[in-house]
């Protein structure tokens, strides 16, 4: 368990895509990171894209994002709700400014572009979403998984084992 100890924030809202939010809760905790679910509401129960609830542990307003060793913005339509919050937004620059690990797979970079940290970053997201990565400044890439150092990107739910294997490489180092 190469991350026992260590706190991860998993932000959620309606609309998530299943896989990309909980594959990575559970291989998180397989490796002995505490993993918490913020949403707008605490306690409160998100839907997501086929129906899977995820239960909110806390409120994006009472999170100290200090307190957390990393971030992990899931794909679906739910970034796109997500980038609206001035808070998520600040989690991710926070994050980004002290070098601690950011993950983000098929249309999570809606929220990194909206926090202004692509310039320059090697990425990939979702092929529908590419021009919006280049437009912010990413350097796309067509590949299952791309690491630019403490950010991990990936495309979409088959590529979930590359995905988090190299999540879980950067959080070790971290």
């Amino acid at each position: 368990m190469q991350l026992q100890g260590k706190n991860v924030l998993q932000i959620v809202s309606d609309d998530f895509e299943d896989l990309e939010l909980w594959y990575p809760v559970h291989r998180l905790r397989e490796e002995g990171a505490n993993v918490i679910l913020a949403g707008e509401k605490a306690d409160h129960a998100y839907i997501g894209k086929y129906g899977v609830p995820a239960k909110s542990d806390i409120a994006f307003d009472d999170v100290d994002i200090s307190s957390y060793d990393a971030i992990l913005v899931p794909g679906g339509w739910s970034p796109d709700l997500l980038r609206r919050f001035d808070s998520v937004k600040g989690f991710v620059r926070f994050m980004h400014d002290e070098k601690r690990p950011i993950g983000q797979i098929c249309h999570a970079g809606w929220v990194l572009i909206s926090a202004k940290i692509l310039d320059g970053v090697n990425v990939t997201s979702t092929p529908g979403i590419k021009d919006d990565m280049e437009n912010a400044g990413a350097i796309w890439h067509d590949e299952p998984v791309v690491v630019d150092g403490h950010i991990v990107s990936s495309r979409r739910p088959p590529d979930l084992p590359d995905y988090m294997r190299e999540f879980i490489k950067v959080m070790a180092k971290h």
